[in-house]
């Protein structure tokens, strides 16, 4: 069997390391436009402020042993330019010429390029996005010491971990949000604390206002909005991300109105013998009970597994995401669940919240911190529709347990009966969310 997989980092090599193990006799080749493979992505920011070494680091496994020791056709700087899905051809351009190859069954796996709007001056020097290795690398050449000011457009979870990265590099941050609140994921009132904290640490924060252009002599030096001019040494588009599939246009594979790949349970799109995974594609929301669009790295990894799974005939399915997501901002986590209230308005959910501020662990216990915690729940069934957690200690315990209700389809009151472990060291005698979930 001849596979064929078009991307190299995080659902493309899972796919293929699954196939190695299913299909013995596989004959792998992936296609990958950049230089590396299978590395994290989510690193990246970390990289940048030294925290993690290196961009070495963050490489789970080099090409050479991806051809080495999996025997594996791992290709470098080779970009897909189109699939003729009739005879089942993929055409791609390398560093030397434009070349054809065959496939059995094809694996997209092309992930997300960030959003890069065509405002004016978008192409002077100093302004940059960050999803890749080489977008870390130009970053870190670019950061002298007469980079005083830094201007980070756009105030979700790229924008905010680079604001904490920046300001411990010691620029002065500002952060430029089009919408009336920082991190759009979370409902008003937990954005408010995620904003103090920005506040807290010096990041200039400036709401509802949209970017329309830049300004300077080869160098970005200005930022300019619908409503005022900001001073900028450099530039980091955080915008968002768009799926890598402008590609496959003259297919007749199907998409979703944002461009990802649709695909069902088993990750095969539309066209036979091909299939999709990671932030190209589409995700199952079982609280939503529709499909979605949220592209992260867990889910990309679980759903290129399963992609490898049933390409080399090993038929199993993905069942499906609850919207779950972690942040690290300056001194506190961000962590969020399920169905926000806008969300849950757009849909027609009716629903209720609940809202209290615990600790982290027994009041009692020394350095006990604040515990921000809010539950959606329906308002007919009871059943949990969504959580967010936000503090400097515990919110990444508390969403995994509301997480794993959500996907067991529990109600708000079953939580009570949870056994959650306990010792004042570590939490109270009644956790947070077991204590929230009495009130209703």
């Amino acid at each position: 069997m001849k596979y064929v997989i078009i991307g190299g980092v995080a659902a493309g090599m899972s796919a293929a390391m699954e196939i190695v193990r299913t299909d013995k006799k596989a004959d792998i080749t992936v296609l990958e436009r950049g230089a590396d493979y299978s590395y994290g992505q989510c690193g990246l920011p970390y990289v940048i402020n030294g925290l993690v070494t290196s961009t070495e680091s963050v490489i789970a496994r080099s090409v050479e042993t991806f051809r080495n020791k999996y025997g594996i056709d791992a290709r470098i700087h080779t970009e897909v330019t189109d699939i003729d899905a009739s005879s089942q051809t993929v055409r791609y351009r390398d560093q030397k010429s434009e070349q054809e190859i065959t496939y059995d069954r094809l694996l997209i796996a092309t992930g997300a390029d960030p959003v890069r709007p065509e405002w004016d001056g978008i192409n002077l020097a100093g302004i940059h996005c960050l999803k890749t290795i080489p977008n870390t690398e130009a970053i870190m050449a670019d950061l002298s010491e007469e980079v005083k000011q830094v201007t980070i457009v756009g105030g979700g979870y790229i924008g905010l971990e680079m604001a904490e990265v920046f300001t411990s590099l010691g620029k002065k941050v500002r952060l430029i949000q089009r919408g009336d609140q920082l991190a759009s994921i979370f409902d008003n009132e937990m954005a408010k604390l995620i904003e103090e904290e920005a506040l807290k640490h010096n990041v200039e924060v400036t709401l509802a206002e949209e970017v329309i252009g830049f300004s300077g002599s080869q160098r970005v030096q200005k930022v300019i909005t619908d409503k005022a001019q900001y001073n900028a040494d450099l530039v980091l588009i955080s915008a968002g991300v768009k799926p890598n599939t402008e590609f496959i246009v003259n297919s007749n594979i199907q998409c979703n109105e944002a461009g990802a790949i649709r695909v069902n349970a088993y990750m095969q799109s539309s066209v036979a013998n091909i299939y999709a995974a990671g932030d190209c594609a589409t995700d199952y929301h079982m609280i939503k009970q529709l499909e979605d669009y949220i592209p992260l790295g867990t889910t990309a990894n679980k759903q290129g597994r399963i992609a490898g799974a049933n390409m080399a005939g090993n038929p199993i399915t993905f069942k499906g995401i609850v919207g779950t997501s972690i942040l690290k901002f300056f001194d506190i986590t961000l962590a969020r669940t399920g169905l926000t209230e806008a969300e849950a308005t757009k849909l027609q959910i009716p629903y209720q919240t609940i809202s209290r501020k615990s600790t982290d662990h027994a009041g009692y216990y020394p350095d006990a911190n604040p515990l921000h915690i809010k539950l959606l729940y329906h308002r007919k069934t009871n059943l949990l529709l969504g959580g967010q957690v936000i503090s400097k200690k515990g919110a990444d315990k508390r969403i995994d347990v509301l997480a794993t209700a959500l996907y067991n389809r529990m109600t708000v009151q079953e939580l009570q009966d949870l056994d959650l472990s306990y010792a004042p060291p570590y939490n109270s005698v009644w956790d947070p969310i077991q204590q929230i979930s009495r009130r209703t």
